[in-house]
């Protein structure tokens, strides 16, 4: 299983970076799909997730109206749009696939695969 995760960066407070991650078809489909980070020192926590069809979605309070979650399921691809970054942004962004079917859930522990991180950098 490979998940391919890009897009990370430096980028200053109030600047947006838009974050991909690419999965194998088998590994993509009929599975909910997912963002977490984890910055220095503290536990990993999610961000936001897309179920399978990519109707629904989820999101972190500290993220609500700044990040947007989109898959393209032709392209077997998950993105995280961010938009008005903040310092508190900085993070290693993980994306994570969810189990065949099952709804998006918050707890890192539901999901099966992970991707390598890449680190988001906000400067103020």
């Amino acid at each position: 299983v490979q998940l391919q995760a890009s897009g990370g960066g430096l980028v200053q407070a109030g600047g947006f970076l838009r974050l991909s991650c690419a999965a194998s078809e088998r590994t993509f489909n009929r599975r909910s799909m997912a963002w977490f980070r984890q910055a220095p020192g503290k536990e990993r926590e999610f961000v936001t997730g897309i179920g399978w069809n990519g109707v629904d979605a989820d999101y972190a309070e500290s993220v609500e109206g700044r990040f947007t979650i989109s898959r393209d399921n032709a392209k077997t691809t998950v993105y995280l749009q961010m938009n008005s970054l903040k310092p508190e942004d900085t993070a290693v962004y993980y994306c994570a696939v969810g189990k065949i079917l099952r709804p998006i859930i918050r707890n890192a522990d539901a999901y099966d695969y992970w991707g390598q991180g890449t680190l988001v950098t906000v400067s103020s």
